[in-house]
């Protein structure tokens, strides 16, 4: 067997043990996990009222209807969900790995310290609500916009609901690993969470010099707004391509922060 593929298939082992044994402390803690779901049921309620607005006033963004705003909507909720449960409490408690020295125990496994620090824990309750909530909005607003529902379009919008999930990894991975070097990282994490809620709404709402940075430098826009535009014929070819680059660079950069990141902490610990 490809050497590559050998390790790929003991990762994704590693991966469902990391699965089951979130799924059994799920059911040890089952009041946390009901508070937790009610908890997402009552932002996605607050989604919902973004949507009455819309559709209420009848507003257009930039030449979108509110069917096809609505595959935006739809789009962030989806990732919102898909954002808490693989990856912020394990983003949130690396600060707290780092400062009481847990990582030490993290770093004597045989596999990807990376790995074991940002994918360990999934939250499910966190991500049932959002993701049947958006994906609802999705199929609405899709039929109600009158967009095909071609296999190539299907594809299309998954493909790029994925390309934001890696995007979604390192964007927001990437501030926590000040950790290694200031410990403490709240202000980071309320900065965090308002930057992704820039996404609650087609990014042609925000001037064009948003619109570049969000894209380009602190690429927050690419989470959940190529789905939508991809499906709608409105994704120009710069897009198209940046799209599929930018996950790859992005990936290495906070690859070579984290090297340089955990090289600054073992220093510091020796």
């Amino acid at each position: 067997m490809v050497p590559w593929l050998k390790e790929g298939r003991r990762y994704l082992r590693i991966y469902l043990f990391f699965l089951k044994n979130s799924v059994i402390s799920m059911m040890e803690y089952r009041i946390n996990f009901l508070f937790g779901i009610l908890i997402e049921i009552g932002y996605l309620a607050i989604k919902f009222s973004y949507v009455y607005v819309i559709y209420r006033i009848g507003v257009s963004v930039n030449g979108l209807t509110p069917d096809e705003i609505l595959l935006f909507v739809g789009a962030f909720t989806i990732m919102a969900g898909l954002y808490s449960m693989l990856f912020h409490s394990n983003f949130y408690m690396l600060p707290e790995h780092v400062r009481t020295g847990t990582l030490d125990l993290m770093m004597t496994k045989p596999v990807s310290l990376q790995f074991m620090a940002t994918l360990r824990s999934i939250q499910i309750g966190y991500a049932v609500p959002n993701v049947i909530g958006g994906t609802a909005m999705v199929v609405w607003g899709w039929r109600e916009a009158g967009v095909p529902a071609t296999f190539g379009n299907v594809s299309l919008f998954v493909l790029y609901l994925l390309i934001g999930l890696l995007m979604t990894y390192a964007v927001f991975l990437a501030p926590q690993l000040i950790a290694f070097w200031t410990v403490k990282t709240n202000g980071i994490n309320e900065a965090s969470n308002a930057l992704f809620d820039f996404n609650q709404m087609p990014m042609a709402i925000y001037s064009k010099w948003i619109q570049r940075v969000g894209t380009f430098f602190i690429p927050v826009f690419l989470i959940t707004n190529l789905s939508p535009l991809s499906v709608l014929g409105r994704l120009t070819s710069w897009q198209l391509a940046w799209g599929l680059v930018a996950p790859v660079v992005f990936l290495a950069l906070v690859r070579w922060i984290w090297t340089a990141a955990v090289r600054n902490y073992a220093s510091a610990s020796s």
